[in-house]
Order: structure tokens, then C-alpha cells, then sequence
């Protein structure tokens, strides 16, 4: 990370930080993990190193976000985006488990292959019903809501239950397919909505 000269050489460090926990893990440290990284006494520690980064200009902050609340100042032509992360998303059977927010997470638009003012969201897969897709337990996946194509990738709701599939259409009737043979298709009894069209993934566990 290049040295700003206006940082002090704690605030710098806290910085670093910071751009290395969104680089490794996808988002942002939360003002915990920052006192627990350091040792501050206490998280009224952090607020104030974070207090001065924001006043230099070094961090930008998303309120009312427990995590993701720190985000780094956009330079120009950067197409840096904080997407919202929900709850998990089975890669297995169905589940009706409501999602629920779990912050947000700082990437940048072009590595997913979309513009900087593309809707996106993000979900924490649970199962293995797509590692045939090279998707595995705890990854992050990246999805916009849109109108799918026959093979992509879909967050779905079918009969009011949520999953992550593989979206087929066959003689103009749609299903979803998983990418383990130990699950079988699932067709729709009465619904099948598309909440998302997967664009991109981060891997944040064990590969």
C-alpha cells in the first residue's frame, strides 16, 4: 500500500489493514475485527483512527452498515461498488429460510465483467449441490437481477423456497438443474422465480 504522508504511522497501519481484509476476504473488517487485529482497548479506539482517515480523505464510510462500513475512497476510474451480502443460499435442497442482511461487500464491478452502475447482490452458499460448477460451500456469489438464459446460473424461489441452480429451459419449460448427481432436477408444482443471474464468485474458504 503507497504511504500517505498526511496519515499518521498508526493510521496508516489501520489502513492497511483495511485494504488487506477487503483484498483477502472480499469485504471490510468490522471496528471489532480492527481492535481484536491491534489490541486497542476498545472499539472507541478505532472509531477515532477511522474518525481521522475518513477527515483525510482516505476512507469512505457507508453508514448504518455493520459490515462493510469502511470503504476505501474511490480514485478516478475506479469502478469499486459496495454490494449488499445476504444470508446464505443453499446449494443443495430448497430451503425456506427467510434471507436475511449480513452487510455489504467492497469489489470492484469490472472483475465481474459488469459497469460500475449494475444492480448486484451477493449470497453465501451453503452445500454442494454445484460443485460440478466449481461452486463450493462458504463461496460468495455475485448475481443482478435480470431475465435468464437457458444455462445460467440463478438465485431462485421455487414454490416459495429458495436455491442456487443451474436454469434450463426445455420445449419452453423451465426447471433447475443441479451440478451433483446426488440431487435431482427440480420443477416447478406452481412457481418459479428468478431473484438472480450469478455474474461472478469469491472463494473465502477452503478451496
Amino acid at each position: 500500500m503507497a504511504y500517505n504522508p498526511s496519515l499518521t504511522t498508526r493510521q496508516q497501519q489501520v489502513l492497511d489493514f483495511i485494504h488487506a481484509h477487503q483484498r483477502d476476504q472480499g469485504m471490510s473488517p468490522s471496528l471489532r475485527e480492527i481492535q481484536a487485529h491491534f489490541g486497542f482497548a476498545s472499539p472507541f479506539a478505532v472509531q477515532r483512527h477511522v474518525d481521522a482517515l475518513t477527515a483525510k480523505g482516505a476512507l469512505q464510510r457507508l453508514a448504518g452498515k455493520a459490515r462493510g462500513l469502511l470503504h476505501p475512497a474511490h480514485h478516478p476510474g475506479s469502478a469499486l461498488v459496495s454490494v449488499p451480502l445476504y444470508g446464505v443460499i443453499p446449494a443443495g435442497l430448497p430451503s425456506d429460510n427467510e434471507q436475511q442482511a449480513d452487510g455489504h461487500i467492497s469489489i470492484d464491478a469490472t472483475s465481474l465483467g459488469v459497469s460500475a452502475n449494475t444492480k448486484l447482490f451477493a449470497l453465501r452458499v451453503r452445500g454442494d449441490s454445484m460443485i460440478g460448477a466449481n461452486i463450493v460451500e462458504d463461496d460468495v456469489v455475485f448475481l443482478t437481477p435480470r431475465e435468464p438464459r437457458s444455462r445460467d446460473i440463478v438465485a431462485a424461489l421455487i414454490d416459495g423456497e429458495s436455491t442456487l441452480k443451474r436454469f434450463l429451459l426445455q420445449r419452453g419449460h423451465a426447471f433447475l438443474r443441479a451440478e451433483n448427481p446426488r440431487y435431482p432436477n427440480l420443477l416447478p408444482t406452481t412457481e418459479l422465480t428468478i431473484q438472480g443471474v450469478m455474474v461472478g464468485l469469491l472463494r473465502t474458504g477452503a478451496c
